[in-house]
Order: structure tokens, then sequence, then C-alpha cells
């Protein structure tokens, strides 16, 4: 009972304190607040009652000090809704002025003036309407229309014009290069055909690359990721180019050509194609790819395969391995952004180790042709410089490894296999002495059979 009589009085003061409050609403003297503190003065009174009877005292006496809710504050726009800032932004307030009595004229020049604004008012409603809705066309799904004038823009970068152009020149110096007569119906007919076959692989090949094409900067702009062109029209593209390239070479020149065409087909699209995000050997195939078309060239004009078209691939084969891993280099996040399993991504040790390699075997292939017969001495020795110098960037490439030097490389190959094969050209022996050489030849067998008769 005695610890409960000692903590009941500050209680029960408090809360005669607060009826008090309430009855009279603190409309006395301040006065009272002390009186009733010198009543508790010999009770116990702690520290938090004596604000808690400050705080209600003053706050009843003082209306003026009510607790006023503080405005909130604007929360930050998000960055997704752009067109409510837009619509923020673009807000314009119009005042609406007082209209004057019907027996007071208006002046003209306020007429004039009111008019002018209702019109300025009015175009700047169309202008923030006009940029609302094409700010959210533009972050929508659109249908892409397809229009006949850029039908032939979109069907040459399906079939990489570039790349067909040079497996075109390539098999035109297969041709060339051939010790036959020049014969210019067959070199038109050889060029088209391969022309269409090349673009038929082409078109395949991005019609099966579309999802991983989509992920790499270098080919997202391509016609199929960006929806210009139906991958069925593309597929009915391929086929008008395949079908009659194909055609073109097994009857228009011989079988033999025809045949080459179908499988480089095959080859590229087939084995080429997965390959490159299952094996690094998908370059050495694309190689073989690359090596085909001259090849084609030569068979042609002969209609035979034998060591000088074997030589024209090989010169292709080796000079590929530079080119593309050189550009593979400096595309590395590309390809592993794509998905594809490069040397240059997995192997980059191998890769400039094998772009070496056959940067040094271009010299010994270029040794090799007056050899076979196919060109005169002249051409290793003319060749050399420009065999050495690719060599030497080769050899930067493979010691410094960085993207400087890998694209010194890659541009030294554009201009270095035209360079070749125009050189190659130029010192390949002709057709005439050939003939000349083999009737000096059959003249020597036949004395020599006239001698052993008796």
């Amino acid at each position: 009972m005695s610890a409960a009589r000692r903590c009941s009085p500050p209680r029960a003061l408090a809360g005669l304190f607060v009826w008090r409050l309430k009855n009279t609403g603190i409309r006395q003297i301040p006065c009272q607040f002390v009186q009733l503190c010198h009543v508790a003065n010999d009770r116990l009174i702690t520290f938090q009652y004596f604000n808690f009877l400050k705080r209600m005292y003053v706050t009843q006496c003082n209306k003026d000090l009510s607790q006023r809710a503080k405005p909130k504050s604007d929360s930050v726009a998000s960055p997704f809704r752009e067109l409510q800032q837009l619509d923020q932004e673009k807000k314009v307030i119009h005042k609406i002025r007082p209209i004057s009595p019907v027996h007071q004229p208006l002046p003209e020049a306020s007429i004039s003036n009111e008019l002018r604004e209702m019109k300025s008012a009015a175009e700047t409603e169309d202008s923030v309407a006009a940029v609302r809705v094409e700010a959210k066309g533009d972050r929508q799904w659109k249908e892409m229309k397809l229009r006949l004038d850029d039908l032939p823009g979109i069907l040459a970068r399906l079939s990489k014009i570039k790349l067909t152009a040079l497996v075109v020149s390539t098999a035109s110096a297969g041709f060339a290069m051939a010790p036959v007569p020049f014969d210019l119906t067959c070199f038109v007919l050889a060029s088209l055909g391969t022309g269409l076959a090349s673009c038929a692989a082409n078109s395949i090949n991005q019609f099966f690359e579309v999802p991983f094409d989509s992920n790499m900067n270098r080919t997202k702009n391509r016609p199929l990721v960006r929806g210009q062109i139906s991958p069925l029209l593309a597929v009915c593209f391929a086929a008008s180019c395949g079908v009659p390239g194909i055609a073109l070479l097994t009857l228009g020149v011989n079988p033999l050509t025809g045949a080459l065409g179908a499988f480089n087909i095959f080859l590229y699209t087939c084995c080429y194609t997965p390959m490159k995000r299952m094996s690094i050997a998908n370059t050495w195939v694309g190689a073989v790819v690359g090596a085909i078309p001259p090849v084609m060239g030569w068979t042609a004009a002969t209609g035979s395969l034998d060591a000088g078209a074997l030589l024209l691939g090989g010169i292709l084969y080796s000079w590929q391995f530079p080119h593309f891993n050189a550009l593979s280099w400096g595309l590395r996040e590309d390809y592993s952004r794509g998905g594809y399993c490069m040397m240059s991504v997995t192997h980059p040790g191998l890769c400039r180790r094998v772009a070496l390699r056959h940067c040094l075997a271009l010299i010994g292939l270029s040794a090799v042709a007056p050899v076979l017969d196919i060109t005169t001495w002249t051409f290793p020795i003319i060749s050399l410089p420009i065999n050495l110098y690719i060599s030497y960037l080769g050899f930067r490439f493979y010691r410094d490894a960085d993207r400087r030097s890998s694209r010194k490389l890659f541009f030294c190959s554009l201009w270095h296999l035209p360079m070749l094969l125009l050189v190659m050209f130029t010192c390949k022996k002709s057709f005439l002495e050939k003939e000349d050489k083999g009737d000096l030849l059959g003249e020597s067998h036949g004395r020599a059979m006239e001698i052993r008769l008796p």
C-alpha cells in the first residue's frame, strides 16, 4: 500500500491537470500552473512529467502555435515517365481576362491581342499533343513496312554484296590464270553463277544467325535483325539465287564447277555456320570455303582439277588467316557477346601464331608457282617485298598482341591479295609458250624414238 501511495500522487496530479486543461481551456493566468506546482512540491514529480505539463500549457494557451502540416515535396520524376515530364514542361497557363460589360465596346487592339493569344494557345496545345503522340510512338514496337524502293538495298545487305564481290573477283582471277584461251561467254556465265551461289549462301547464313547477330554491334543492323525483311522472303531470295546459280554453273559451264559451287554452299551454311558456336575449327572450315572460288574459276576454264587450281586455292586459304584473325582480334568482345567460339576469344595465343604462320606460308606458295609451270620465276621475286611486309606485320601482331597491330595487319591484307593476284597474272606463262614447249617436247620425244628404231 505504501508503494502504491508513493506512485499514485504523480499520476493523480497529471490526470487532474489534464482534466483542468480540458474543462477550463487554460484561459486563466499562468499563475495557476505555478500554484499547481506548489501543491505537489512535496511530492515526487519527474522531469518527463514536467515537460509534458509545460507542452500542454504552452499549446493550449497560445493558439498561434498550432502545428501545421508541411507540404510534401514533389518526388523526383521517374526516368520512365517521360511523357508526364514532357507534359509538365510543355504546360502553358493562360490568364482569363474579365469580360467587359456589353455596353462598353472593346477596342480593336485588345480584340486582336486576344485572338492572337487564343491562336497561340491552340498552336501550343497542338504541338504538345503532337509531341506526346510522337514520343508514345517511339516507345512502342512498330511494324516495318517494306517499300519497293528500299528492296534492292536490303537484298544487297542480305547477300553481303561486298563479300560476294570479293568471291567473284577471286573466281575471275582463277579463270584468268588458267592456261587456256580466254572464253568471254564462259567467263561471264562462271562469274554470274558464282555470284548467285555466294548470295544464296550469305542469305542462309544471316537467316540462321538472327538471334546471335542481334547481340553484336557489328551485325545488329542487318535486315533480318531489324525486321526490314521477313524470314520467309529471305529464304525465298536465297532459293531464287542458289538454284539458278548452281544450274548455270552445271549446265552453262561444266558439271565439275557446278558441283564445287553446291558443295561450297553446303559447307558454308551447314558446317561453318553452326561450328562458329561450337569449336574454333570453324576458322579452318571457313578458310576452305574461301579457297574454293578460285578453284571454281580454274575448273570453269579448263574443266579439270589440277595443280594450278590447288595452288590458287592454297594462296587464298593461307591469306584468310591473317585477314580474319586480325579482324576478329578487334571484335573479341563482340564475338563473345554473340556467343561465337573464335580463336581470338578462347585461344588468343594460337590466333596470333596461326596468323604469323600463314603469312610466312604465302612466301613459300609464291615460290612454288614457277615450279608448277604456272608463272615465270619473276613472280616470287616481285611478290617477295609484299609478302615480307605482311609477314612483318604478322610478327608485330604476334609480338604486341594489341588492337593497333591487328588493325595494321587487317588493312594490309585488304590490298595484299589483289596486289598478289595481279602480279601473278602479269607473270603467268602464256598459252603459246606452253604450246611451244609442248611441241618441243613432242619433237624431242619423236627424235629419240627415231634414233632407237633400226
